[in-house]
Protein backbone atom coordinates (compact mmCIF):
# COMPACT_ATOMS: atom_id res chain seq x y z
CA UNK A 1 0.00 0.00 0.00
CA UNK A 2 1.33 3.09 -0.97
CA UNK A 3 2.50 5.46 1.63
CA UNK A 4 1.52 8.95 1.87
CA UNK A 5 -0.06 11.76 3.69
CA UNK A 6 -2.40 14.90 3.62
CA UNK A 7 -0.88 18.25 3.85
CA UNK A 8 -1.97 20.67 6.67
CA UNK A 9 -3.99 23.75 5.56
CA UNK A 10 -7.34 24.54 5.87
CA UNK A 11 -8.55 23.98 2.52
CA UNK A 12 -12.31 23.86 1.37
CA UNK A 13 -13.52 20.00 1.27
CA UNK A 14 -13.65 20.11 -2.40
CA UNK A 15 -9.81 20.15 -2.68
CA UNK A 16 -8.09 17.05 -2.28
CA UNK A 17 -4.27 16.74 -1.92
CA UNK A 18 -1.40 13.74 -1.50
CA UNK A 19 2.16 14.11 -0.63
CA UNK A 20 3.70 10.69 -0.78
CA UNK A 21 6.80 9.69 0.71
CA UNK A 22 9.92 7.52 -0.06
CA UNK A 23 8.24 4.12 1.44
CA UNK A 24 5.60 1.98 0.49
CA UNK A 25 6.88 0.64 -3.20
CA UNK A 26 8.15 -2.07 -4.95
CA UNK A 27 11.85 0.00 -6.00
CA UNK A 28 14.96 -1.62 -4.40
CA UNK A 29 17.69 0.56 -3.30
CA UNK A 30 18.50 3.55 -4.56
CA UNK A 31 14.97 4.05 -5.38
CA UNK A 32 13.83 2.45 -2.46
CA UNK A 33 10.85 2.28 -2.60
CA UNK A 34 8.11 4.37 -3.80
CA UNK A 35 9.54 6.37 -6.40
CA UNK A 36 7.95 7.44 -8.72
CA UNK A 37 10.02 9.02 -11.09
CA UNK A 38 10.29 7.39 -14.84
CA UNK A 39 13.98 9.34 -15.20
CA UNK A 40 16.12 8.65 -12.75
CA UNK A 41 17.31 5.49 -13.45
CA UNK A 42 14.78 2.79 -11.96
CA UNK A 43 12.98 0.04 -13.90
CA UNK A 44 10.21 0.96 -16.13
CA UNK A 45 8.11 -2.04 -14.56
CA UNK A 46 9.01 -0.77 -10.95
CA UNK A 47 7.81 2.85 -11.40
CA UNK A 48 4.79 1.95 -13.08
CA UNK A 49 4.10 -0.30 -10.10
CA UNK A 50 4.88 2.04 -8.21
CA UNK A 51 2.19 4.90 -9.94
CA UNK A 52 -0.52 2.26 -9.63
CA UNK A 53 -0.17 1.80 -5.92
CA UNK A 54 -0.86 5.82 -6.09
CA UNK A 55 -3.53 5.57 -8.45
CA UNK A 56 -5.56 3.37 -6.20
CA UNK A 57 -6.03 7.18 -4.30
CA UNK A 58 -6.52 9.40 -7.08
CA UNK A 59 -9.40 9.93 -9.21
CA UNK A 60 -7.80 9.45 -12.37
CA UNK A 61 -4.10 9.26 -13.46
CA UNK A 62 -1.92 12.52 -12.38
CA UNK A 63 -1.02 14.62 -15.16
CA UNK A 64 2.69 14.68 -15.12
CA UNK A 65 5.20 17.31 -16.10
CA UNK A 66 8.52 17.11 -17.82
CA UNK A 67 9.99 19.02 -15.31
CA UNK A 68 12.57 21.92 -16.43
CA UNK A 69 13.24 23.99 -14.02
CA UNK A 70 11.17 27.04 -16.03
CA UNK A 71 7.85 28.80 -15.64
CA UNK A 72 6.00 27.33 -17.47
CA UNK A 73 1.96 26.33 -15.70
CA UNK A 74 -0.13 24.64 -18.20
CA UNK A 75 -3.85 23.59 -17.75
CA UNK A 76 -3.63 20.35 -16.65
CA UNK A 77 -7.05 19.39 -17.85
CA UNK A 78 -5.96 21.12 -21.43
CA UNK A 79 -2.69 19.70 -22.09
CA UNK A 80 -0.38 17.75 -24.23
CA UNK A 81 1.12 14.38 -22.52
CA UNK A 82 3.91 14.80 -20.66
CA UNK A 83 4.11 18.88 -21.10
CA UNK A 84 7.16 20.44 -20.57
CA UNK A 85 5.85 22.62 -17.40
CA UNK A 86 6.72 23.37 -13.83
CA UNK A 87 3.24 24.08 -12.50
CA UNK A 88 -0.23 22.60 -13.23
CA UNK A 89 -3.83 24.39 -12.27
CA UNK A 90 -7.13 23.35 -12.89
CA UNK A 91 -10.75 24.64 -12.73
CA UNK A 92 -12.14 20.86 -13.78
CA UNK A 93 -13.12 18.86 -10.95
CA UNK A 94 -11.35 15.14 -11.08
CA UNK A 95 -7.97 16.40 -12.95
CA UNK A 96 -4.98 15.58 -11.01
CA UNK A 97 -1.82 18.26 -10.63
CA UNK A 98 1.14 16.77 -9.85
CA UNK A 99 4.79 17.72 -9.46
CA UNK A 100 7.82 15.26 -8.22
CA UNK A 101 10.53 15.99 -6.48
CA UNK A 102 13.53 14.86 -4.46
CA UNK A 103 14.83 18.50 -2.67
CA UNK A 104 13.27 21.00 -4.78
CA UNK A 105 9.91 22.63 -3.20
CA UNK A 106 6.80 21.35 -4.57
CA UNK A 107 3.94 24.19 -3.71
CA UNK A 108 0.21 23.88 -3.53
CA UNK A 109 -2.18 26.64 -4.29
CA UNK A 110 -6.29 26.84 -3.78
CA UNK A 111 -8.30 29.49 -3.47
CA UNK A 112 -10.77 29.80 -0.63
CA UNK A 113 -13.83 28.88 -2.43
CA UNK A 114 -12.27 25.10 -3.84
CA UNK A 115 -13.01 26.00 -7.42
CA UNK A 116 -9.04 26.23 -8.36
CA UNK A 117 -5.67 24.19 -7.65
CA UNK A 118 -2.32 24.15 -8.30
CA UNK A 119 1.39 22.37 -8.00
CA UNK A 120 4.14 23.77 -8.41
CA UNK A 121 7.86 22.14 -8.91
CA UNK A 122 9.96 25.60 -7.29
CA UNK A 123 13.83 24.84 -7.31
CA UNK A 124 15.33 27.42 -7.03
CA UNK A 125 16.10 27.95 -10.24
CA UNK A 126 12.47 28.24 -11.38
CA UNK A 127 11.32 30.38 -7.86
CA UNK A 128 13.87 33.00 -8.83
CA UNK A 129 12.60 33.18 -12.72
CA UNK A 130 9.17 33.57 -11.48
CA UNK A 131 6.78 29.68 -11.65
CA UNK A 132 5.10 31.47 -8.89
CA UNK A 133 4.20 34.14 -10.04
CA UNK A 134 3.15 32.89 -13.53
CA UNK A 135 1.16 30.06 -11.55
CA UNK A 136 -0.61 32.72 -9.82
CA UNK A 137 -1.18 34.66 -12.16
CA UNK A 138 -2.64 31.56 -14.90
CA UNK A 139 -5.22 30.51 -11.99
CA UNK A 140 -6.86 33.96 -12.48
CA UNK A 141 -8.27 34.24 -9.09
CA UNK A 142 -7.50 37.17 -6.42
CA UNK A 143 -4.42 36.49 -4.66
CA UNK A 144 -5.49 37.07 -1.27
CA UNK A 145 -7.82 34.47 -1.63
CA UNK A 146 -5.38 31.45 -2.21
CA UNK A 147 -4.15 29.21 0.08
CA UNK A 148 -0.56 28.16 -0.29
CA UNK A 149 1.16 24.82 1.50
CA UNK A 150 4.83 24.16 0.97
CA UNK A 151 5.55 20.17 1.37
CA UNK A 152 9.00 18.38 1.78
CA UNK A 153 11.76 20.14 0.30
CA UNK A 154 15.59 20.35 1.32
CA UNK A 155 15.83 22.76 4.53
CA UNK A 156 18.02 26.14 5.68
CA UNK A 157 20.42 23.71 7.45
CA UNK A 158 21.14 21.89 4.45
CA UNK A 159 20.88 23.76 1.47
CA UNK A 160 24.59 25.65 0.49
CA UNK A 161 24.66 27.98 -2.35
CA UNK A 162 27.26 30.39 -4.05
CA UNK A 163 27.56 33.91 -4.19
CA UNK A 164 25.77 34.01 -7.23
CA UNK A 165 22.53 32.60 -6.16
CA UNK A 166 22.41 34.70 -3.15
CA UNK A 167 22.84 37.81 -5.21
CA UNK A 168 20.29 37.02 -8.00
CA UNK A 169 17.81 36.29 -5.07
CA UNK A 170 18.92 40.12 -3.30
CA UNK A 171 18.78 41.82 -6.73
CA UNK A 172 15.26 40.87 -7.78
CA UNK A 173 13.97 41.50 -3.91
CA UNK A 174 16.25 43.42 -1.17
CA UNK A 175 14.55 41.11 1.55
CA UNK A 176 15.47 37.84 0.42
CA UNK A 177 18.89 38.99 2.43
CA UNK A 178 16.64 37.41 5.93
CA UNK A 179 16.68 34.03 3.61
CA UNK A 180 20.67 33.11 3.56
CA UNK A 181 22.91 32.41 6.26
CA UNK A 182 26.85 33.06 5.66
CA UNK A 183 29.37 29.69 6.01
CA UNK A 184 32.59 30.01 4.36
CA UNK A 185 34.09 32.41 1.91
CA UNK A 186 31.64 32.86 -0.77
CA UNK A 187 29.38 29.97 0.44
CA UNK A 188 25.65 30.76 2.14
CA UNK A 189 22.73 28.45 3.56
CA UNK A 190 19.92 29.27 1.83
CA UNK A 191 16.14 28.94 3.27
CA UNK A 192 14.42 28.03 0.52
CA UNK A 193 10.93 27.75 1.92
CA UNK A 194 11.76 31.31 3.71
CA UNK A 195 12.35 32.55 -0.38
CA UNK A 196 9.52 30.88 -1.58
CA UNK A 197 7.06 32.46 1.38
CA UNK A 198 8.50 36.31 0.34
CA UNK A 199 7.43 35.50 -3.11
CA UNK A 200 4.27 34.66 -2.53
CA UNK A 201 3.58 37.48 0.67
CA UNK A 202 5.21 40.11 -2.39
CA UNK A 203 2.28 38.64 -4.98
CA UNK A 204 -0.58 38.83 -2.54
CA UNK A 205 -0.58 35.17 -0.68
CA UNK A 206 -0.86 35.63 2.59
CA UNK A 207 -1.93 32.35 3.86
CA UNK A 208 0.75 30.16 3.90
CA UNK A 209 1.17 26.77 5.60
CA UNK A 210 3.99 24.11 5.60
CA UNK A 211 7.90 24.22 4.99
CA UNK A 212 9.45 22.39 7.67
CA UNK A 213 10.11 19.29 6.49
CA UNK A 214 13.81 18.83 5.28
CA UNK A 215 14.18 16.06 2.68
CA UNK A 216 18.19 15.99 3.70
CA UNK A 217 17.62 15.19 7.08
CA UNK A 218 14.73 12.94 7.09
CA UNK A 219 16.80 9.88 4.81
CA UNK A 220 13.62 7.75 6.35
CA UNK A 221 10.83 9.23 5.13
CA UNK A 222 12.26 11.34 2.02
CA UNK A 223 14.23 11.00 -0.94
CA UNK A 224 17.20 14.24 -1.11
CA UNK A 225 19.36 13.99 -4.57
CA UNK A 226 21.83 16.29 -2.74
CA UNK A 227 21.93 14.01 0.18
CA UNK A 228 22.24 10.76 -2.71
CA UNK A 229 22.67 11.40 -6.18
CA UNK A 230 21.12 9.01 -7.03
CA UNK A 231 17.50 8.39 -5.90
CA UNK A 232 13.68 8.19 -6.46
CA UNK A 233 11.30 11.30 -6.39
CA UNK A 234 8.33 11.97 -4.71
CA UNK A 235 4.94 13.54 -5.82
CA UNK A 236 2.81 16.05 -4.55
CA UNK A 237 -0.59 16.11 -5.73
CA UNK A 238 -3.88 18.37 -5.50
CA UNK A 239 -7.53 17.96 -7.39
CA UNK A 240 -10.80 19.04 -7.28
CA UNK A 241 -13.48 16.61 -6.01
CA UNK A 242 -15.53 15.29 -8.59
CA UNK A 243 -19.19 15.33 -7.32
CA UNK A 244 -18.99 11.52 -6.77
CA UNK A 245 -16.28 12.45 -4.02
CA UNK A 246 -12.85 10.22 -3.47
Amino acid sequence: MADLFAPNWPAPASVQAWQTVRTGGVSPVPWASFNLGDHVGDAPARVAANRALLAAHLPAAPIWLQQVHGTRAVDAADCEKTPVADAAYTRQPGVVCAVMTADCLPILLCDRAGQVVAAVHAGWRGLLAGVVETCIAAMACPPGELLAWLGPAIGPSAFEVGDEVRAAFVDHDATAVRAFVATRADKWLADLPQLARQRLQAHGVLAIYGGEQCTVNAPEHYFSYRRDGVTGRMATLVWLAPASGV
